[in-house]
């Protein structure tokens, strides 16, 4: 365990000491951790979009679950977004009615599963165990991911309306273009959305004793959206420079590179966690004149 005495005060010497614990959280179960988060991620995206639709069902809004799905692949490399297009899509239609319920049923549990492996990360970094019954712990997650689908869909609907808006200032009122100037900061309404989403994860998977409490749950948000953000933007770039992956893994290339994209978003999401647990119990500072009292009084005894 990383101490939490300085052996001196100096300027940034706290965010130095925050972030070398969050640093060696990672170090010690990161790579573990992102490992099975990147396979997790890959087995539940299907039964996430499944709970989407039979959400979305419910209100007659079929369509907007293919809305759901082009936001959702926009923040994924081409390569991936690519692969996973058709496969959901041929996934999502093959579920009607009854078929679709049940595929939503075991959407909750398989989704619900893969949320309670982000909690024991969270519960690591804390330094807590879990006091919940199993039965509490589930119908909470069950809850929690039916409230973020709701929250992204309705997020995907405005963001739709603000499109549509800009679209028509421009083509039918050119002389109001400063107004769909404003409208077009529409396209940074995905990242506050993975925000807000990732916010209310951090959340609900914050242990109970720091849930409820003043400390900040957004810093770990925020550090995993920029993380997710630059991800998205570098990977693709990365792996143009390297090039042959595709020799090397053959038709398996595109799965290979989602793979790679989702360990290293697990690695941002673990940092985070590492990261709010150290800000919860910051580091005590030793002041000098303390230092040298207890100098003073080993020296005496």
């Amino acid at each position: 365990m990383v101490s939490k005495e300085y052996a001196r005060v100096k300027p940034g010497s706290t965010f130095f000491e925050v972030m070398k614990r969050a640093g060696i959280g990672v170090y010690n179960d990161g790579f573990i951790h992102a490992g099975n988060l990147a396979y997790l991620a890959l087995m539940t995206l299907f039964p996430f979009f499944i709970v989407a639709a039979a959400v979305l069902s419910l209100v007659g809004q079929s369509t907007e679950t293919q809305r759901a799905v082009a936001s959702f692949l926009s923040v994924l490399p081409p390569e991936s977004a690519e692969l996973l297009r058709k496969p959901i899509a041929d996934v999502l239609q093959a579920r009607t009615g009854s078929l679709l319920w049940l595929g939503a049923l075991v959407g909750l549990w398989t989704v619900g599963s893969f949320v309670e492996t982000i909690r024991d990360i969270f519960r690591r970094a804390y330094g807590t165990h879990a006091t919940q019954s199993l039965w509490r712990a589930r119908l909470g997650l069950t809850l929690a991911i039916v409230a973020s689908v709701l929250v992204a869909l309705v997020s995907f609907f405005v963001q739709g309306l603000l499109t549509a808006a800009e679209q028509f200032i421009y083509r039918l009122l050119p002389f109001a273009q400063n107004v769909a100037g404003w409208l077009g900061l529409a396209r940074f309404v995905p990242a506050a959305i993975m925000f807000g989403a990732l916010y209310m994860l951090f959340y609900s998977v914050t242990p109970g004793k720091y849930r409820h409490s003043d400390n900040r749950k957004w810093p770990g948000a925020l550090f995993t959206t920029i993380w997710w953000v630059s991800m998205t933007a570098g990977l693709p770039w990365v792996l143009s420079k390297l090039g042959g992956y595709d020799l090397t893994y053959g038709s398996l290339a595109g799965v290979v590179v989602m793979l790679l994209f989702f360990y290293l978003i697990g690695l941002g999401l673990v940092f985070g966690a590492h990261l709010n647990a150290a800000l919860a119990e910051p580091p005590e500072p030793v002041v000098e004149g303390m230092q040298a009292q207890n100098v003073a009084g080993t020296a005496t005894a």
